[in-house]
């Protein structure tokens, strides 16, 4: 139990540029990711909702916030993991997403679980 940092979501994030998707000619990239949640706290928490903030190589961000991922609101007990996947779509071959997770804690504690920020981008975009 971790009873230093009672409240620490663990976020990592994989991606993938997925091509039977995407329409390059219409600039349209689609990208899949999987998020692995990890309760490192010391506390059982719910997430609630969810804000994203989705940034193309253009400059265009759109914000997104709503209820749970992937039409659940996870529960997990100290150690537990939680994965899901989804997905965006770009207009560009490169973007990126960072966020954050609201959670309350069995205790009724609010707090956040921060996304850091990730790459979206197609094979042999980047260097």
């Amino acid at each position: 139990m971790n009873d230093k940092f009672p409240y620490t979501i663990d976020v990592q994030v994989q991606t993938r540029f997925v091509p039977d998707q995407s329409v390059p000619g219409e600039n349209r990239y689609v990208f899949a990711y999987t998020i692995r949640l990890h309760n490192a706290g010391g506390v059982p928490a719910r997430l609630l909702t969810r804000h994203w903030v989705i940034t193309d190589a253009n400059g265009k961000i759109e914000e997104v916030h709503g209820e749970g991922v992937v039409g659940e609101q996870p529960w997990m007990r100290p150690g537990d993991d939680y994965e899901y996947t989804s997905g965006a779509v770009l207009e560009t071959a490169v973007g990126t997403m960072q966020g954050s997770y609201q959670m309350v804690a069995d205790d009724g504690t609010r707090f956040e679980a921060p996304i850091p920020a990730f790459t979206l981008s197609i094979p042999r975009t980047l260097h």
